[in-house]
């Protein structure tokens, strides 16, 4: 019976040893979700430098905009990396959920690009443009299109306009509002598309040389690091920050995407990162 007994209490001891040393190993581990490219690239490039500092990042990648916000605040993952704060505050909003921003990284310009035409003038009247369907995208490609002169809207500051916010239709183009991942896979059956840059560089678009018309640098819609409002402090999310702003990342993405996607990073020198510093301090 004894011996029975001090077989038990080793399997025990055994088990707790294995089960601390899974949880030494999770407490290592930082889960990140982010849409292929460029999101997913630049977390790449960072794993090594994360490594270094006793972080083994797993990356997760997403092919939509919804998904990546749902698992984090289940807590399949720790931290995602796709959108932008427009996107974040309207689907917070629509969700009621807490998911903040931590880090300003880049931005993407958005731009309408077309297989048919070469020019905004060469659109015919009556053409069919497809645009986002999410309401902080479909307004950012409406005012892209205010700003191009091919519509004009009723408030061109309404980060979420869509098309019953137009007053004036030249061309009565009619809008195609579609999930924005499908947009360039509808390009050749649209007269334009006005597609987010990662879909675009996905499907070898280059905004800077196939864009018919592309967003100007200052716009607002920086792409940013996003966790749970309670994980704000949380060390190895602050580690990853610090990583993500430096400037060997900044090389990174220059020389990497020649300006399709442009560094916008947050200061991490003990800053506010809180959503107001988050969203206030946009640098370009």
């Amino acid at each position: 019976m004894m011996i029975k007994k001090g077989f038990l209490v080793l399997v025990v001891l055994a088990f707790v040893a294995v089960a601390s040393v899974s949880v030494m190993a999770d407490d290592h581990v930082l889960k990140v979700g982010a849409t292929p490219v460029p999101h997913a690239e630049i977390l790449e490039f960072v794993q090594d430098d994360l490594a270094e500092k006793g972080i083994e990042l797993e990356i997760i990648e997403f092919t939509d905009y919804v998904t990546p916000n749902l698992s984090l605040d289940d807590g399949s993952i720790d931290a995602n990396y796709f959108q932008h704060i427009p996107y974040l505050e309207q689907f917070n909003a629509d969700r009621g959920l807490d998911l903040v921003p931590v880090a300003r990284i880049h931005v993407e310009p958005i731009a309408l690009y077309s297989d048919k035409y070469d020019s905004l003038e060469d659109i015919p009247e009556g053409a069919s443009i497809a645009v986002p369907n999410d309401p902080s995208n479909e307004g950012r490609a409406l005012i892209l299109l205010h700003n191009s002169g091919v519509i004009t809207l009723d408030d061109p500051e309404n980060l979420n306009a869509t098309p019953i916010d137009i007053i004036d239709n030249p061309k009565n183009l009619r809008f195609n509002e579609l999930e924005a991942a499908q947009l360039p896979r509808i390009l050749p059956d649209v007269a334009g598309a006005v597609i987010n840059t990662n879909y675009a560089l996905e499907a070898n678009l280059n905004p800077l040389e196939d864009a018919l018309v592309i967003e100007d640098s200052d716009s607002p819609y920086v792409n940013v690091l996003v966790v749970r409002s309670e994980d704000q402090n949380n060390e190895k999310i602050e580690i990853l920050r610090d990583v993500l702003n430096s400037q060997k990342v900044e090389d990174f993405i220059l020389e990497e995407y020649q300006g399709a996607v442009v560094p916008a990073f947050t200061p991490v020198d003990g800053d506010d990162v809180s959503e107001e510093a988050v969203r206030s301090n946009y640098i370009f």
